[in-house]
C-alpha cells in the first residue's frame, strides 16, 4: 500500500543519528584565517567633552561665517566651498554656517524650506576638505541656534 499524504499535515521528523565522537584526542579547534582588519576610518566627532561643553554654552566665539540665506542649491555648495577654504586657509578653528532653521515638524510636506539645511550633512562629508573637519554641532542660541552649525576644523599640522 502507499502512504497517502494530506495536504497541510507536515511529514513526521526522522530523527538524525549524532556523529560518531572520533577516537582518541582532538586538537582543539582553531579559528580561521581573517583578513587584515581595513584601517579604522577617521572618527568624524573628535572632540572631547571641554569642547562639547563650550559650544553647547555658546562660550566659544567663531572665526568666520558663511551664510547661506537666499542661495539655490548650487550657490550654496559654492559659496560653503570657497568659506571653508578661505576659514582653513586663515588658520580658523571654528567657522559658523548659517543655513536658516530647519521645518517645523507640524508643517506641511513637501517643505518649502530647509533644503540647504538637509543637504550640509552630505556636502561636509563628500567635501574636498572632510580631512580638515573636526566635528559639526548646532550653534548656540546667540549664534543662531537650530539655524545655523558650527564647523570645527582641526589644527593645522606644520611640518618641520
Amino acid at each position: 500500500m502507499k502512504a497517502v499524504e494530506v495536504a497541510g499535515q507536515p511529514e513526521p521528523a526522522v530523527p538524525k543519528s549524532a556523529p560518531a565522537k572520533p577516537k582518541g584526542r582532538v586538537p582543539p579547534l582553531r579559528a580561521a584565517p581573517q583578513a587584515p582588519a581595513p584601517l579604522r576610518a577617521r572618527a568624524v566627532n573628535t572632540l572631547d567633552a571641554s569642547w562639547d561643553r563650550r559650544l553647547s554654552r555658546g562660550l566659544v566665539s567663531p572665526d568666520s561665517s558663511v551664510d547661506l540665506h537666499g542661495h539655490s542649491l548650487a550657490s550654496a555648495y559654492d559659496r560653503l566651498d570657497f568659506g571653508l577654504e578661505a576659514a582653513i586657509g586663515r588658520g580658523d578653528r571654528v567657522l559658523l554656517l548659517v543655513t536658516g532653521k530647519p521645518p517645523r515638524p507640524e508643517s506641511e510636506r513637501p517643505h518649502a524650506r530647509g533644503a540647504i539645511r538637509a543637504a550640509v550633512g552630505d556636502w561636509l562629508a563628500s567635501s574636498r576638505h572632510s580631512d580638515r573637519i573636526a566635528a559639526v554641532r548646532t550653534a548656540h542660541s546667540r549664534h543662531g541656534g537650530a539655524g545655523a552649525l558650527y564647523i570645527v576644523l582641526r589644527r593645522s599640522r606644520e611640518k618641520s
